[in-house]
């Protein structure tokens, strides 16, 4: 049932026709639909859960019916992520702009090809953050921030599982990035929201909805966005978005944007098919883009792209190596961290900086080293690069960040491909026992080609060193489950 106040208000603003749509999308079941990972190929895929691809993203499908996502090792192995599909329509905008850098007007970006820093500022769970390192130039670099520590832990799951080397994740207030000092060519707030775009999905999200809850999230969605204005570079964008329909969290908070900093709102190519609808808010027509279950496949979503002027008063900062570190020791050489690793278990390893952060061994590639050692100065790091193992004594137990990495060095470890059962048992970090032709040591266990994880091979059994809270909890497998 939903809230009195809601029906009332968006009544009130949409319209009867519009209304009259959304009331009949609420009642229908929702789409689902996949977004694939570019970076990871999958092998006999069922093309028959296939409906069709997603209008507004080349990587999304939606699909026939809901496969049995838990038990899927592929999702697991981060070959795809679940992602309902209007959320995708960042994928248009940043394949747009990005096509447009010599408009931007900063000189720096006068070079289509030359790689840039963006920002996912509310990132968790993570989907969008994949889409825009997807889209991304090869070696630019994405950070991607969850204020929320549980949610955070999420985001840098997912981001492992994605296995892309030029990613930060951390764990940080938006104010955080204001005193950082650190900026940005792109930024994308996609903030906390009242969640009137989840109602279909979520019927949580119904029970706390009130006009009270509106109000507090637009104030706090103000303070996120001046912050993060203040991040962005001279001719960069903010990307501003949420997952509800209210004009108070959507229109007047662009507007607030536009009167207060001087922001440019420009527009984003679409199509009449996509079924989009533009601004409600009486008296403001700049291009917004808004998706309403019952137009639009998909479940609800705002969307406006601001650009901040070039008034050429402010350069990029590039923050100067620093040799000292509060966190960690840096290898001041890979041939020192051979006596650790034996061999640099990654493709062409003279492009990554080796640091230990207390056992961890991580590798961050040099083209943007130094924004990473700026950020872990200032703010709460939680994943960069690839994390190639824990020191034990003398020897490195490898990461499960290694083994979802697409820059790992297949040749360096034994590779075991699993059969589903056993890729479940896995999963599960139950004990498995490998052939008895593979030796002992690390190896790696893959389902379809697609690396799932390490064991340690022990010869009578094999050690799971699956991490243990991504585990599937569940002890029931479904007798005839549906995966891809």
């Amino acid at each position: 049932m939903l809230p009195e106040d809601f029906i009332r208000y968006t009544h009130n603003l949409m319209g009867d026709e519009l209304w009259g749509d959304l009331q009949r999308g609420l009642l229908e079941d929702p789409p689902t639909s996949i977004r694939m990972n570019p970076f990871k190929s999958m092998k006999d895929v069922d093309s028959r859960l296939f409906q069709g691809s997603v209008p507004w993203c080349s990587l999304g499908q939606y699909l026939r019916q809901r496969p049995t996502f838990t038990f899927d090792p592929l999702m697991h192995a981060g070959a795809y992520y679940v992602q309902e599909a209007s959320s995708m329509f960042l994928f248009s905008i940043l394949k747009q702009f990005l096509g447009e850098r010599k408009q931007w007007g900063n000189e720096r970006k006068q070079d289509e090809t030359h790689p840039i820093i963006m920002l996912d500022l509310c990132a968790a769970p993570g989907g969008k953050s994949m889409i825009a390192r997807s889209v991304l130039p090869e070696g630019s670099l994405l950070v991607c921030n969850e204020p929320m520590k549980t949610r955070a832990q999420i985001l840098k799951e997912n981001i492992q599982k994605f296995g892309h080397k030029d990613v930060i994740v951390t764990h940080n207030l938006p104010a955080d990035y204001l005193r950082s000092g650190l900026q940005f060519d792109i930024i994308l707030a996609d903030v906390p929201c009242s969640g009137e775009g989840m109602f279909r999905k979520d019927a949580g999200a119904i029970g706390e909805w009130s006009l009270q809850n509106v109000e507090k999230c637009r104030k706090l969605q103000r303070e996120i966005i001046e912050d993060a204005w203040q991040c962005l570079l001279p001719g960069g964008i903010l990307i501003y978005s949420t997952c509800t329909f209210n004009t108070k969290e959507n229109e007047e908070n662009v507007r607030f944007l536009i009167e207060k900093f001087g922001a440019d709102i420009v527009s984003v190519q679409t199509e009449d098919s996509w079924n989009i609808t533009g601004s409600l808010l009486q008296g403001f027509q700049e291009p917004v883009y808004r998706f309403i279950p019952g137009r639009s496949k998909g479940e609800g979503l705002f969307a406006a792209v601001l650009r901040k002027p070039d008034d050429n008063a402010s350069q990029q900062q590039k923050p100067a190596r620093s040799s000292k570190n509060k966190k960690g020791k840096h290898c001041p050489s890979l041939e020192k961290c051979r006596s650790y690793l034996g061999k640099v278990p990654l493709l062409v390893p003279y492009s990554f900086e080796i640091l230990q952060e207390k056992e961890h061994i991580i590798a961050i590639p040099k083209a943007w080293f130094d924004t990473y050692w700026a950020a872990s100065k200032q703010l709460n790091v939680i994943h960069a690069g690839i994390v190639l193992g824990e020191m034990k004594g003398k020897s490195m137990v490898p990461d499960q960040s290694l083994a979802l990495s697409t820059t790992l060095d297949t040749a360096s470890y034994p590779h075991c491909e699993l059969n589903y059962q056993q890729a479940i048992q896995y999963l599960r970090k139950e004990a498995i026992v490998l052939p008895e032709t593979y030796p002992t040591g690390f190896v790696i266990v893959s389902y379809r080609s697609l690396p799932l994880g390490f064991v340690k091979n022990l010869g009578n059994r094999a050690n799971n060193l699956y991490p243990t809270e991504w585990k599937i909890k569940s002890t029931h497998i479904p007798e005839n489950p549906i995966i891809l």
